[in-house]
């Protein structure tokens, strides 16, 4: 430590340094030169990787499966184009130890880049996530033809809701952890311009969060459209709620059918969504939609995040490939209580929710029942994988119903390898 510390102070620009040295032998302090304070890759170095390895003893998220000492050793000082760092990506998974409902992921990316640069941890990650998805060997296919999808209109005696959801991320652009106001400014400015393209059906308005008026507000409520600001420690400690509500914002056609969220997790989140079972003509809507969007945007010069490794770039790695999550409020008054139904939903490769969302556990008997699966299969294999499996839990509660027994189907494969 001595040698280390006569090289800091005999270097032709050192000033002062006050340097943390054990014991409380000194106070904790910062290295001045005449530029200004010391690079922060200067001062990572000060310390072995072996001094900064998180502790990761109590954890129970994908990345403190897969970051070892080895790991983060080779990884600490790389950054990306943008200077994004490793211990930015797994802030999130090392404050979080946890989730009382899911596994997470606990890492963010806060580029695209990400996904190259610290490869060595996140392609384990992203294997654990989607069960056994290898980056580096597969490819991840994309199918937008609503046209293929059959038997999607559910009984709505069972059925309340259906929805589809995606995001959709701005090259270029850092994704919002990492990105900087003018960034994030300039991501509203070329979403809400290509929105103003959109025609017929799919016209609609923007509403800014910050200049929206009360009314405005309390009708946004009132739709359920409205999403607030990140308290979730997930996100806030993967930085989602700075300079809240600056450039966030929500966009819905006239109909309220068709809906992009600004800003929020990701640059963009698309819905397509209405009462009722008709799946179809809500995975319709959301094809069209979705293709309008992209095009638009197409237009003024930029393109959508999209690999043919990875599908679709998102912040999440539990959401790239398709991002998409495939929906519907179900009533399953005997089914929910049956002890085969959790098995159920695994071998269909369903998730269920309370109808809060992702931070709720599901109450009475109406649940959210999701596609687990998001990497791996196509947007239109995913839908049909959920269609055939609402359609196979309305026909058990229907047997039961009945007093007749029901059987757990045999494991849909997840994706071909």
């Amino acid at each position: 430590m001595a040698s280390s510390f006569t090289r800091l102070i005999s270097g032709r620009n050192a000033a002062v340094l006050l340097a943390s040295l054990g014991a409380g032998t000194m106070a904790t302090g910062f290295l001045l030169n005449e530029s200004g304070p010391l690079a922060a890759e200067g001062r990572t170095k000060l310390y072995p990787p072996s001094s900064d390895f998180p502790d990761l003893r109590k954890h129970n998220n994908c990345m403190a499966t897969a970051l070892t000492p080895a790991i983060y050793a080779k990884l600490r000082d790389r950054v990306t184009p943008n200077n994004w760092t490793l211990d930015q990506s797994i802030q999130t998974g090392v404050d979080n130890p946890g989730h009382p409902f899911i596994k997470t992921v606990g890492c963010v990316a806060g580029d695209e880049e990400s996904y190259e640069v610290f490869a060595e941890l996140l392609d384990p990650i992203i294997k654990d996530r989607h069960n056994g998805y290898d980056p580096r060997t597969m490819r991840h296919p994309t199918d937008l033809d609503a046209s293929k999808i059959t038997n999607a209109v559910f009984d709505e005696n069972y059925v309340l809701s259906s929805r589809v959801r995606t995001g959709r991320s701005i090259r270029g652009l850092s994704l919002p952890p990492a990105c900087s106001r003018a960034e994030r400014r300039e991501v509203e400015r070329v979403v809400v311009t290509a929105l103003a393209g959109l025609k017929g059906d799919l016209a609609g308005r923007y509403y800014s969060l910050g200049d929206m008026t009360d009314k405005e507000q309390q009708q946004l409520i009132d739709d359920h459209f409205l999403f607030d600001k990140p308290v979730s420690p997930l996100l806030t400690c993967a930085f989602m709620a700075r300079d809240w509500p600056d450039a966030r914002g929500i966009w819905h056609n006239n109909d309220k059918t068709f809906l992009i969220w600004v800003n929020e997790e990701d640059h963009t989140r698309v819905i397509s969504m209405e009462k009722g079972g008709n799946m179809k003509r809500v995975f319709e809507r959301f094809c069209s939609g979705l293709k309008q969007v992209e095009h638009l945007i197409q237009e003024r010069g930029w393109e959508f995040m999209w690999n043919e490794r990875l599908g679709y770039i998102l912040t999440c790695p539990s959401n790239l490939g398709t991002g998409l999550r495939a929906g519907v409020h179900v009533r399953l008054p005997k089914l929910s209580k049956d002890p085969r139904f959790s098995k159920i939903l695994d071998n269909l490769r369903l998730q269920k929710r309370g109808t809060g969302g992702v931070d709720t556990a599901a109450t009475g008997d109406t649940f959210d029942i999701s596609n687990n699966d998001r990497l791996g299969k196509s947007e239109v294999e995913l839908v049909q994988m959920l269609v055939d499996g609402v359609n196979h839990l309305i026909d058990c509660e229907k047997k039961l119903e009945r007093g007749q027994d029901i059987k757990v189907p045999a494991p849909v494969t997840q994706f071909r390898k």
